[in-house]
C-alpha cells in the first residue's frame, strides 16, 4: 500500500467513529461483478456489500434511472405522492401476498417500523398487555434499540441495556420449544427465513408453518425479516415464497408431495433493504391490510423514506428482479455455486460444509475463517464472515458461470496455500 493510501485510511479513522474495523485497501470504483482499488487491483466482489449489490456496480439502467431522476425532483415530504413512489410500491404489492407499503431508508428502520406495527395492532386487538415479542437465538434485525432488543447479541451487550421488554428467545426451527411461548401477552414473532449474521440457517417450512398455526391461533403477528435474504436473493422475489409446505394428509394421499398442491407459509409483515435499492440507501415494510391499517397519521413517519429518488432506483431494480428469468438465473446459479464448492468438498476435504440458500452460500473449511476471508481478499476476492466460522459468499444476482468458477479457483487455490 502506498503512504498516501495509509494517510487516507488513518485519517479517516481519526475522523470517524470506529465501529468497524478499516480493511487496508481505498476502493475506488466498481463495474458488473468486479470492484477496484485505488492502486488498480481488481477484485471479484462475492460480498457485494453485504447482499447489497444485487444487480453489480454501476448497473447502466440504475445510473440512467438516477441521473434522469435527480434532474427531476430528489426530495419532498411524505405527504406528496410521486410517481415513483406508487410505480415501487406496485411492484411490492403486485409480487407477493401483501396489501401495503411503508417506504424506509434502511433495513433496520424496517424492522423498528415493523415492530410498532405489530405492537399497535396487538393493542388494537387484544389489549394494552400484549407487548411481548418472541425472536429467535442466532438472529440478527438490526443495531437501533428495537431491532437490537430482538436481536440475541443484545445478550452480550449488556451495556446498552435496558433494552425494551418483554421480549424472548427461542431456539431456531425447534417446533417443541416455541409452543410454550406463546400466551394471551404475544404481540409478534419476528424470524428470518434465512439466518444471514447466524450462519446461513435456512428454516424448516415445516416449522414456519407451525409458526404461522401458533400466531393463528393466538392471534399474533408473524413479521419475516427478509432485509438479506429477500428481494430476489435466494430465488425468488420475497423469500417467504422459498419455503412451499405440504400438508402429508391432503397432499398425495401422503404420498410423494404434489408441487402444485402446495400451499406458501405466509407472513403477516415483511422487512426488506439491502438488494431492493442494490446499492441506494432504502429499505421497505410490506404488510396484509389489517395490519398496514393500524399505523395510522402520526404513528409511524421518516424524513428520506419513499423520497422520488430512492423510489425510481427501486422500481428500477425489482423491475428486473421480479422478471421470471431473472429468478430462474439466481436459481441456477446458487446451483452451480454449491455444486462447484461440493466438489472441492469431494476433492479435497479441505471444506468441510456447505451452507444456506441460493445466492447466499457459505462454506467452512480447515483454515479459521478470519485468515481465509483475507487470503481470498489478498487473492483477489471479496468474502464476508457468517457466524462463527462461515465464508459467507453473496454475489451480485447478475453473476455468470464463468465468474463463479472464477471465484471458485480462487477458493481452491486459497485452501491450497500455507497458512
Amino acid at each position: 500500500m502506498s503512504q498516501d493510501n495509509q494517510t487516507i485510511i488513518d485519517k479517516t479513522v481519526d475522523l470517524t467513529f470506529e465501529t468497524y474495523k478499516a480493511q487496508s485497501v481505498i476502493l475506488d470504483h466498481g463495474e458488473g461483478v468486479y470492484v477496484y482499488d485505488t492502486d488498480g487491483k481488481k477484485y471479484l466482489d462475492f460480498a457485494a456489500g453485504i447482499a447489497v449489490a444485487s444487480l453489480g456496480h454501476a448497473h447502466p439502467k440504475m445510473l440512467e434511472v438516477i441521473n434522469e431522476q435527480a434532474g427531476r425532483l430528489m426530495a419532498c415530504q411524505g405527504s406528496y405522492v410521486t410517481e415513483p413512489k406508487l410505480e415501487a410500491a406496485q411492484i411490492l404489492i403486485d409480487n407477493g401476498c401483501f396489501d401495503k407499503v411503508f417506504f424506509s431508508n434502511s433495513g433496520t428502520e424496517s424492522v423498528e417500523c415493523a415492530l410498532k406495527m405489530a405492537r399497535k395492532w396487538a393493542y388494537d386487538n387484544k389489549g394494552e398487555e400484549a407487548t411481548e415479542i418472541i425472536a429467535f437465538r442466532n438472529s440478527f434485525h438490526g443495531r437501533t434499540y428495537g431491532s437490537a432488543s430482538v436481536t440475541e447479541k443484545r445478550l452480550s451487550q449488556a451495556f446498552f441495556e435496558p433494552y425494551i421488554p418483554d421480549v424472548h428467545f427461542a431456539d431456531f426451527n425447534d417446533s417443541d420449544g416455541i409452543e410454550d411461548l406463546f400466551s394471551e401477552k404475544t404481540a409478534a414473532v419476528i424470524i428470518e427465513p434465512v439466518q444471514g449474521e447466524g450462519g446461513l440457517n435456512p428454516a424448516s417450512p415445516y416449522f414456519l408453518r407451525h409458526l404461522r398455526n401458533l400466531c393463528d391461533r393466538h392471534k399474533v403477528a408473524l413479521i419475516f425479516d427478509e432485509v438479506q435474504c429477500g428481494s430476489g436473493r435466494i430465488g425468488t422475489f420475497y423469500a417467504y415464497q422459498s419455503f412451499p409446505y405440504c400438508n402429508l394428509n391432503s397432499c398425495n394421499n401422503g404420498k410423494s408431495p404434489v408441487y402444485k398442491e402446495m400451499k406458501l407459509i405466509e407472513p403477516d409483515i415483511a422487512c426488506l433493504a439491502k438488494g431492493m435499492g442494490s446499492g441506494f440507501p432504502v429499505g421497505a415494510v410490506v404488510a396484509k391490510k389489517q395490519f398496514a391499517d393500524a399505523m395510522v397519521i402520526g404513528t409511524h413517519g421518516t424524513t428520506y423514506g419513499g423520497n422520488p429518488l430512492a423510489c425510481a432506483v427501486v422500481a428500477c431494480v425489482l423491475g428486473e428482479i421480479a422478471q421470471p428469468e431473472f429468478l430462474e438465473h439466481v436459481q441456477e446459479m446458487g446451483t452451480f455455486l454449491r455444486d462447484e464448492l461440493q466438489k472441492i468438498k469431494e476433492k479435497s476435504n479441505k471444506i468441510t460444509d456447505i451452507l444456506g440458500i441460493g445466492l447466499m452460500l457459505g462454506f467452512e473449511s480447515v483454515v479459521p475463517v478470519k485468515e481465509m476471508i483475507s487470503a481470498l481478499h489478498k487473492n483477489g476476492l471479496m468474502t464476508t464472515q457468517s457466524g462463527a466460522s462461515l465464508v459467507r459468499l453473496t454475489p451480485p444476482l447478475i453473476i455468470t458461470k464463468d465468474e463463479i468458477m472464477e471465484a471458485v479457483s480462487i477458493i481452491d487455490k486459497t485452501l491450497h496455500q500455507d497458512f
